[in-house]
C-alpha cells in the first residue's frame, strides 16, 4: 500500500514488518531502512517514523537530480535544497522538519553533523576581551540551519462562535469530542487514542496519551462526564471489538474505531454549515489555552495541562488575541486620559 504519491524512483511504502521504508534500490535506501528501523527500535511512534520516511523520500528525489552523494551533503548543499523547497512553495515549518530529518540521517550514517561550509550571516560581536579578561562567554552552541518561521497570532474562538458551532451537533459522541478539546485541551490524535479504560467517570478524570508516548491525567467537568456517560449508555454500539472510546456509529464501519479522516469530516461539515471557516479542531484546543490563561492559570500548570515539553510552546498558545489587547488598552487608556485631562 503506497502512502505517498510516487513521482520518482523513491517512495514511502509499508514493509512486511510494518515499518515505513523507502522503496527503491541502492545505498541510500539501505541507509534509510537502517535509520528507520533504528528509530522504531528506540520507541518512536509509527507516525513519527512515517514522517521521517516521507521527509527522506522528498530529500532523495532532490538528491537524485544533483551531483551530490549523501557523504557530500553539507550546509551549502542543504541551502540549495532549501531553495528548491521554496520554489515548490513548501511551508517554512515543513522545510525545517525535512532539514531535521536529513541531518538525523546524515548523522546516523557519518557520525557527525553535515559539514559547515557557510556563514550564519549574523554579526557575533567581538567576543571576550582576552587581554583584560573582563568577560567570560560560554562557547556558543552551534545553531542548526533553519528557515525563519513567521510568527503568527491564532485568534481563539469567541463565545458566540463556539455556541454556533456546538448548536448543530446532534450526537453525544460529537459533543464529547468538541468538549474534550474545548474544556480539556486535547489534541485531535489524543482524542482518538482515548480508550474506555482511560475514562474514570466516577472520579471525573481521564488519562491522555500525548506526544512521544507521554501520559498525563486531566480532570473533566461535570458537563463532559454527562456527555460521555450518555454516549457510552445510548450511542456506542455493543458489543464492539475495539477498546477505543470513540467509534463509528453508522454504516459498514459501525463499531470500528473513529479515524482521523472521520474526525476531520465532522469539523469540515460543521464549518460549512456555520460558515465558521476558522473552527478547526486545533482552534478549540487553542481556545482552551486562551481561556485558561484569561482565568489566571499559572504557566507551569497550563503547560502540564496541554502536554507541552517546553514552556515556550505554551506561551505561543496563550498569545493575547486582539480582542484581549483592545479591552486592556481601553481600560488603561481611561486611567491615562484622566491623568492628562485638561482642567478646562
Amino acid at each position: 500500500m503506497t502512502t505517498g504519491t510516487v513521482t520518482a524512483t523513491y517512495s514511502a511504502r509499508v514493509g512486511a514488518n510494518g515499518l515505513f521504508v523507502v522503496a527503491g534500490e541502492g545505498e541510500l535506501v539501505a541507509h534509510a531502512n537502517a535509520f528507520l528501523a533504528t528509530v522504531t527500535l528506540r520507541g518512536f511512534s509509527p507516525r513519527t517514523v512515517r514522517a521521517y520516511a516521507h521527509d527522506l523520500v522528498v530529500f532523495f528525489r532532490w538528491l537524485a537530480s544533483t551531483p551530490y552523494a549523501l557523504a557530500d551533503v553539507g550546509e551549502r548543499a542543504l541551502l540549495e535544497y532549501i531553495g528548491v523547497q521554496r520554489e515548490q512553495e513548501a511551508m517554512p515549518r515543513s522545510i525545517n522538519r525535512r532539514l531535521a530529518s536529513c541531518r538525523l540521517l546524515i548523522r546516523y550514517v557519518s557520525g557527525h553533523e553535515p559539514e559547515r561550509t557557510t556563514s550564519s550571516g549574523h554579526y557575533r560581536g567581538p567576543g571576550r576581551d582576552r587581554n583584560l579578561g573582563l568577560h567570560t562567554f560560554r562557547p556558543r552552541r552551534r545553531v542548526a540551519l533553519r528557515v525563519k518561521v513567521p510568527v503568527t497570532l491564532i485568534e481563539p474562538l469567541t463565545r458566540v462562535q463556539v455556541r454556533q458551532f456546538i448548536r448543530g451537533l446532534r450526537r453525544y459522541r460529537d459533543l464529547a469530542i468538541v468538549y474534550l478539546m474545548l474544556l480539556c485541551g486535547l489534541r485531535s490524535l489524543e482524542v482518538l487514542l482515548l480508550e474506555i479504560d482511560d475514562v474514570a467517570l466516577d472520579e471525573l478524570r481521564i488519562r491522555v496519551r500525548g506526544k512521544g508516548g507521554k501520559e498525563r491525567a486531566m480532570p473533566i467537568p461535570e458537563l463532559l462526564r454527562r456527555l460521555l456517560a450518555r454516549y457510552l449508555d445510548l450511542e456506542r454500539p455493543e458489543p464492539s471489538n475495539t477498546k477505543q472510546l470513540l467509534v463509528v456509529l453508522k454504516g459498514k464501519q459501525r463499531g470500528q474505531p473513529m479515524t482521523t479522516s472521520g474526525l476531520r469530516s465532522l469539523f469540515r461539515y460543521r464549518r460549512r454549515e456555520t460558515e465558521l471557516h476558522n473552527a478547526n479542531a486545533h482552534r478549540f484546543r487553542h481556545t482552551f489555552g486562551a481561556d485558561m490563561a484569561r482565568a489566571g492559570v499559572r504557566l507551569p500548570i497550563l503547560q502540564r495541562m496541554m502536554g507541552h515539553a517546553q514552556a515556550e510552546t505554551t506561551l505561543k498558545y496563550i498569545n493575547l488575541a486582539m480582542t484581549d489587547i483592545a479591552a486592556e488598552y481601553r481600560r488603561a487608556s481611561k486611567v491615562i486620559q484622566r491623568r492628562y485631562r485638561s482642567g478646562r
